[in-house]
């Protein structure tokens, strides 16, 4: 059974900078697509960051230059920096793990990829 936890979101003035964390645990592919997602209250769930196993990342156009995604497999962790955090960053994070990169034509990046599991969540609260 896959397990994901995140850690390390918190309360951080504007500008700032946190480090989310997401330990995976039960994960037996030799292939993977992590993705790091984020809902603010009264908002959709949207896409933050996504990175596969053939190495490729792709980014909300608003995180871009901000935030960087990156995996360490020796930890079985995947990981989401976040640098001159604004307001509009404040949400609820989510880290995502599915087998497969590709379903038919969909990269696992596309907004309408499903992801076959998920974490709890961890919050980010920027202040003004």
């Amino acid at each position: 059974q896959v397990q994901l936890r995140e850690s390390g979101g918190g309360s951080v003035q504007a500008g700032g900078s946190l480090r989310l964390s997401c330990k995976v645990s039960g994960y037996t592919y030799r292939t993977y697509c992590m993705s790091w997602f984020r809902r603010a209250p009264g908002k959709e769930r949207e896409g933050v960051a996504t990175i596969d196993s053939d190495g490729m990342t792709v980014y909300k156009d608003s995180v871009k230059g901000r935030f960087a995604i990156a995996e360490d497999s020796a930890k079985n962790t995947l990981y989401l920096q976040m640098h001159s955090l604004k307001p509009e960053d404040a949400a609820m994070y989510y880290c995502a793990v599915d087998p497969w990169v590709m379903r038919g034509n969909l990269h696992c990046s596309h907004a309408g990829y499903v992801f076959a599991d998920w974490g709890q969540g961890t919050p980010v609260t920027v202040s003004s």
